[in-house]
C-alpha cells in the first residue's frame, strides 16, 4: 500500500521559546529593558545599582516564566488564528506580570511594613509593571503578526512560481515524445505503451498540488520515467548513473525537485554534445542531512549550462527554504568540464 503524501508543514505563529537561542534572546531583551528602566529612573533621582539589580531580577524572572508558559501552551495557541493567538499571548504575559508584581509587593511589604502598607493590588508600581508588560507583549505580537502576513504573501508568490515550474513541460519534449510513440506503435507496441505510461505519469505529477512531499523512491521513479522517454530519442548518447546509497522508501523530498534538474542536465548538458554523455545522480547521508547531487558534462560554454538551470534552481531553492529554513542549501557550480547541482536539507 503506498504511503500517504505529506504536505509542507505549516509554520507556527507563536515561536518556540524552548530553544536555547530563543531563551538567550529573551534574557538579553529583558536585561536591556531593565537597563533602560534604570536609566530612565535616573531622571528623577540618582542612578542606583541596587535598583538596577532589583529591576533586572524582576524582569528576568517575569520574562523567563512567561517564556516557559508560552513554551508549554504553544501548541494550543498555534491552533488559533494569528489574532487570537496574539491576544492569548498578551493576556498570559499580563497575568504573569500581575502575579509576580503582587508577590514582589507582598514580599517587600513583609520586609518593610512601615513603608508599604497599602494593599498590593492597589499599588501604583504593580499596575505600572502590568502596563509595561502589555505594551511590550503587544508590540512583540504586532511584529510577529506583520511577519506572518509577509510570510503568507511570500508563500503565495512561491506557490505561484512552483506552479509555473510544475506546469512547464517543454513543448519540444512533448512533441518529440508523441512522435517517438507514434513511430514505435507499429514496430514495438510494448515500448510505445511504456512511453505513453511514462508520459502520463509525468503529466500527472505536473498537475499535483504544490508543496506536496513524496518519498525519494517516487521522485527517482519519476526521473527514470523521464529518462526512458529521452533515451528513446537520444539512444546510446544518453547514459545515466544512479548512486543511491540510502533507503529511498522512507525519505521525503518535495515533488518535482530532481526531475527538473535531470531535464536541464539532459537538455543543456547532453543534447548539444554529438557524443552525448553521462548524467550522474548521487544520494547519500551527510550526518542528519540528505545530500543529493546531479552532474553532467558541459556542452562547451559553462554559461550555457548555468543560464539554463536558473529557473529550476531558483524554484527549488525557494521550496527547500520554505520547508527547512536556513538549514537547506542549494549550490551549482561548473568546473573540470562538469556542471554539478548539489542539494542538502535535514530529513528524518
Amino acid at each position: 500500500m503506498p504511503k500517504p503524501h505529506i504536505s509542507a508543514p505549516a509554520r507556527a505563529f507563536v515561536p518556540d521559546l524552548c530553544e536555547a537561542r530563543a531563551v538567550l534572546v529573551v534574557v538579553v531583551v529583558a536585561q536591556l529593558m531593565a537597563i533602560v528602566l534604570a536609566l530612565a529612573g535616573s531622571y528623577y533621582g540618582a542612578f542606583s545599582f541596587e535598583r538596577l539589580a532589583l529591576t533586572s531580577f524582576f524582569m528576568q524572572w517575569v520574562a523567563l516564566t512567561s517564556a516557559a508558559l508560552l513554551c508549554m501552551l504553544r501548541r494550543h495557541l498555534n491552533r488559533l488564528g494569528p489574532a487570537w493567538a496574539a491576544t492569548g499571548v498578551v493576556i498570559l504575559v499580563v497575568l504573569n506580570t500581575l502575579l509576580f508584581s503582587v508577590l514582589a509587593r507582598l514580599v517587600l511589604a513583609w520586609a518593610l511594613p512601615d513603608l508599604l502598607s497599602e494593599p498590593a493590588l492597589l499599588a501604583q508600581h504593580v499596575w505600572i509593571n502590568v502596563a509595561i508588560a502589555a505594551i511590550l507583549a503587544g508590540g512583540v505580537m504586532r511584529y510577529f503578526y506583520v511577519q506572518e502576513q509577509l510570510r503568507i504573501k511570500e508563500q503565495a508568490e512561491l506557490e505561484a512560481r512552483i506552479q509555473a515550474l510544475q506546469s512547464r513541460i517543454r513543448p519540444h519534449f512533448l512533441f518529440n515524445s508523441m512522435n517517438i510513440i507514434s513511430s514505435l506503435i507499429a514496430v514495438d507496441p510494448e515500448a510505445a505503451e511504456q512511453a505513453v505510461e511514462d508520459l502520463a505519469r509525468l503529466f500527472r505529477a505536473s498537475l499535483r498540488e504544490t508543496g506536496v512531499q513524496v518519498t525519494l523512491k517516487e521522485e527517482l521513479d519519476l526521473c527514470k520515467r523521464y529518462a526512458r522517454i529521452e533515451k528513446l530519442r537520444m539512444g546510446e548518447r544518453l547514459r545515466l548513473e544512479w548512486q543511491v546509497q540510502i533507503g529511498a522508501e522512507h525519505v521525503l523530498i518535495p515533488l518535482l525537485t530532481l526531475q527538473p534538474l535531470l531535464e536541464n542536465a539532459i537538455y543543456h548538458g547532453i543534447q548539444p554534445r554529438p557524443d552525448g554523455g553521462t548524467v550522474t545522480v548521487r544520494v547519500v547521508w551527510d550526518g542528519d542531512m540528505l545530500a543529493v547531487s546531479m552532474s553532467n558534462p558541459l556542452p562547451g560554454e559553462a554559461e550555457a549550462a548555468v543560464s539554463g538551470n536558473r529557473m529550476a534552481l531558483s524554484n527549488i531553492r525557494h521550496r527547500l527554504a520554505a520547508l527547512y529554513g536556513d538549514r537547506a542549501h542549494v549550490e551549482a557550480a561548473a568546473n573540470n568540464n562538469e556542471y554539478r547541482v548539489s542539494l542538502r536539507y535535514p530529513s528524518a
